[in-house]
């Protein structure tokens, strides 16, 4: 066989996606490794794409997605968040928020360029940035409660910083900024001339406070990544979107093009009708979700876990140090002894072995039915 990419070599596989493979081969599992809705798609989203389809529209779009829903996700950022983006120019539908991510990377990175990434966060982000040829220089935000924090910044800057990552509310921890903790990362960017790439595809997830978005501070070097997969419950559409200045997304959609074309016209109507139309339901979900995480987070509490309330997304992050057993350990004993799937904090952050992460947004009996077992299995330590 020929070489292959070194750069596709060095980077190792999903985690999360090595637990699920396990729970697929196993019988009699309940897994909480996997972050996704356990509802579906609400069913006037998924009408209103299947009536567009019966009308015909199975072409491409424009490389940007259509203008209907390119036009409503500027207006909804405008009345939610105070930010004012050109839908004509400045808005770009993509196929997931991992395909914004990516374009986003290779867009601003030459290199030996770094970027700030904290850690634990979303699986994809240190990756990424090598394949665009940068380096991740990644920060243990578990000493400040999962909160990327000033110092730790000004900290890791060097000459080739280039940008700093951040994702709140947070995949794994559920953590999540308040506003000034947010103010104060945007500042230091603008201080610092940084990017500021902000993945706010949870932000609508968050149980006490309001969403949040650093477009409302920050304009210039911000690259805004969303979507449409957690709030709507609807991963496989694969849709999200990109919202940026004209002179970036000039260079990124040239990017898109060549890899992508655009989003599938399907999705970006269901997108549409999600935003025109699901508030309802996106508040509805969302409310079981807190239901859930209280449900959770006290029961983890009362088997002796140390462990944060999460404050927004649907995962909970408690620490198994007390348990005598790494992360990774802890993770396969409760797989094979009491038939749950987590996911260890290794998937997550390099080096740290002392986390689980759990999904809660599974059905409430199977959220019991899994309790249940991890305090069964604990009690055998």
């Amino acid at each position: 066989m020929l070489p292959l990419s070194s750069k596709v070599l060095s980077i190792k596989p999903s985690g999360i996606r090595k637990f699920f493979d396990l729970v697929m081969q196993s019988d009699d599992i309940i897994s909480l490794g996997v972050g996704e809705p356990d509802f579906v798609t609400p069913w006037h989203i998924t009408e209103h794409a299947i009536y567009q389809l019966e009308k015909g529209y199975t072409s491409y779009t424009s490389n940007y997605g259509i203008i209907e829903l390119r036009r409503e996700i500027a207006a909804q950022l405008e009345k939610e968040f105070a930010a004012f983006y050109k839908p004509e120019s400045e808005v770009l539908i993509t196929v997931g928020v991992s395909e914004g991510l990516d374009l986003a990377f290779r867009t601003i990175l030459n290199p030996s360029d770094e970027v700030i990434v904290p850690v634990p966060n979303f699986v994809c982000y240190s990756p990424l940035v090598h394949l665009a040829g940068g380096k991740a220089i990644e920060i243990d935000t578990s000493p400040t409660d999962f909160i990327l924090t000033r110092e730790q910044i000004l900290k890791a800057l060097t000459p080739n910083t280039k940008a700093v990552i951040i994702g709140y509310p947070n995949n794994p921890t559920g953590a999540t900024v308040t506003e000034a903790q947010l103010k104060e990362i945007v500042n230091v960017c603008k201080e610092k001339n940084l990017w500021l790439i902000s993945d706010e595809v949870y932000n609508q997830l968050v149980y006490e406070d309001k969403p949040l978005s650093a477009s409302t501070y920050m304009r210039e070097n911000l690259i805004l990544l969303n979507g449409f997969s957690k709030a709507y419950a609807m991963t496989g559409w694969r849709i999200g979107y990109v919202a940026c200045e004209k002179d970036v997304m000039d260079q990124m959609v040239k990017i898109h093009q060549y890899a992508t074309m655009c989003a599938p016209i399907m999705s970006q109507y269901a997108a549409l009708e999600a935003l025109k139309h699901g508030e309802k339901d996106r508040e509805r979900m969302r409310q079981s979700y807190k239901m859930r995480r209280n449900i959770v987070y006290e029961e983890l509490k009362s088997i002796g876990f140390d462990v944060l309330e999460p404050k927004g997304a649907f995962y909970i992050f408690p620490s198994v140090k007390r348990f005598g057993l790494t992360a990774e350990d802890f993770a396969m004993r409760l797989l094979t002894e009491g038939r749950v799937a987590v996911v260890p904090s290794t998937a997550f952050a390099e080096g740290n072995n002392d986390f689980i992460r759990c999904c809660y947004a599974a059905s409430l009996p199977d959220l019991k039915d899994a309790l249940s077992r991890i305090k069964m299995f604990v009690n055998t330590l």
